[in-house]
């Protein structure tokens, strides 16, 4: 799940038009961020963006493949490789990074399952 440098690089430059991102290394590819939510991967020099119901429909489209971490597992992350076309014009790049956002934070405002402690009631 290598990145290089130069697509890394290029990743960034093209996404100007979002504003400011950063780019952190996780489990040998990267993770993009922006305002501290991460909305993008980057693995073997491909760029893959969130994906929920509302933008799924775009990648399916387009043809595009979830990623998959492991080509031995049949796991699959909710995050779809962006076309190549897409990539190449930053102001539709942009928009679809505005809908990963979106998906992002939708997936981070649902509720979260609490751990009961010692001593908390059951709701029943």
């Amino acid at each position: 799940m290598a990145v290089s440098e130069s697509f890394k690089e290029y990743v960034v430059d093209q996404l100007v038009d979002l504003g400011f991102v950063t780019v952190k290394k996780m489990f040998g590819g990267a993770g993009i961020y922006y305002d501290g939510l991460i909305f993008g991967l980057l693995a073997d020099d491909v760029l893959y963006f969130k994906m929920d119901d509302s933008n799924k429909s775009d990648y399916e489209r387009a043809g595009m493949k979830p990623f998959q971490p492991f080509d031995d597992k049949p796991m699959v992350m909710p995050y779809y490789e962006v076309p190549v076309d897409i990539l190449e014009n930053r102001e539709l790049l942009a928009d679809w990074a505005m809908k990963s956002l979106v998906a992002s934070r939708n997936k981070n405002t649902k509720p979260k399952k609490q751990k009961l402690t010692k001593g908390d009631q059951m709701p029943w």
